[in-house]
C-alpha cells in the first residue's frame, strides 16, 4: 500500500525477536559483551524464532526487527526461519553488511537493519553508507542509533555506540543527525541501551529528541506499561513507534500481548477517524 505522508502517521507498537545462540532470547542490553559470561538474560523462549514472526503476521504487524546478537550460524538459521514464517513483514539486524545484506533481502526481510558496518574510527562512514545506499536501496535500509546518555550534569545528551553497544562513537543522536541521516535510508532504530531489557521506565528526553526526525523511528527501551506507551506517544508526538521486549507476557513479562494488540489497533483507528 502507498505510504501515508510521515507527518500522518500515528504511533505504531513494533514486535521484536531477538536472538542468542540460536534462541528467543530477551536480554539486559548493557551486559552484551564478547564474552558470554557477563550476559544477564531475562527470558528464554521454548518456542522458535518461526512462532513468534508467525504470531506477528496473524496479528497484522508489520515493521518490527528480528536482531542477531552474535554472528553465529544458529543465529542466522532462526533469523532466516523468521523471516521465511513472515516474509516481507520484518527487518533484519545484527552483523549486517555489505556483502550479506542482499542474502537476509532475498530470503524476505522488508529491510536491513545497520550500525556498527558504517562506522568507523567513531564517525559516520560515508563512503560505506552509501555503497551500501547502492547495493540494497535507501528504501530497504534501516539504520540502527542505539545510544547510551552521555555522563555529566546539564541538559542530557546521547551518543551512538556500536560492537555490542560497547564501543563509544561521536555521534550525537540529535535533531541535526537525524535530519543528515535520514537522507541515507528508510528508518531509524533507537535503542536506548542502557534502560534496554531493565524495564525501568523509558529515556525520556530521547524520545523528545527522536520526535523531531523526517523519517520513520522506533524507539525501544525500558516499556513496561500502557502508561509508557501513552508516555512515548506524548514525548514523541504520534511520530516515535515502540517496541516492547521484556515487559511482555510473550517473553515472560507482565504487560499482556493481546492488549497491546488492542491499543495499537486504536490508535490506527484514531488515525483513520482523523484522516
Amino acid at each position: 500500500p502507498p505510504r501515508l505522508p510521515w507527518s500522518f502517521v500515528s504511533m505504531r507498537f513494533r514486535p521484536c525477536i531477538d536472538i542468542h545462540a540460536g534462541q528467543v532470547k530477551q536480554i539486559v542490553g548493557g551486559t552484551l559483551k564478547d564474552d558470554s559470561e557477563s550476559l544477564v538474560t531475562n527470558f528464554e523462549a521454548a518456542q522458535p524464532s518461526s512462532y513468534f514472526a508467525a504470531r506477528y503476521a496473524e496479528d497484522g504487524l508489520t515493521g518490527g526487527h528480528v536482531i542477531m546478537l552474535g554472528s553465529s550460524p544458529e543465529n542466522r538459521e532462526a533469523a532466516m526461519s523468521a523471516l521465511r514464517a513472515y516474509p516481507g513483514g520484518l527487518q533484519v539486524g545484527g552483523g549486517i553488511k555489505i556483502d550479506n545484506a542482499m542474502e537476509f533481502l532475498d530470503a524476505g526481510a522488508s529491510h536491513v537493519i545497520v550500525t556498527s558496518h558504517v562506522f568507523h574510527d567513531g564517525a559516520v562512514d560515508y563512503a560505506r553508507l552509501q555503497a551500501l545506499v547502492a547495493a540494497v536501496g535507501r528504501a530497504r535500509l534501516v539504520l540502527d542509533l542505539s545510544c547510551r546518555r552521555v555522563p555529566g550534569e546539564g541538559s542530557p545528551t546521547y551518543k551512538v555506540v556500536t560492537d555490542r553497544w560497547q564501543n563509544w562513537t561521536d555521534l550525537e543522536v540529535c535533531a541535526a543527525t537525524l535530519a543528515d541521516l535520514a537522507s541515507h535510508c528508510d528508518e531509524f532504530l533507537v535503542h536506548g541501551v542502557d534502560v534496554e531489557g531493565l524495564q525501568s521506565g523509558i529515556e525520556e528526553p530521547l524520545v523528545e529528541i527522536l520526535a523531531s526526525s523526517p523519517i520513520p523511528v522506533t524507539y525501544a527501551g525500558g516499556v513496561r506499561s500502557f502508561e509508557d506507551l501513552e508516555l512515548v506517544n506524548r514525548l514523541g508526538m504520534g511520530r516515535v513507534d515502540a517496541t516492547i521486549g521484556s515487559a511482555l507476557d510473550l517473553f515472560g513479562g507482565a504487560l499482556p500481548y493481546t492488549e497491546v494488540i488492542v491499543w495499537h489497533q486504536q490508535q490506527q483507528q484514531q488515525q483513520q477517524k482523523q484522516e
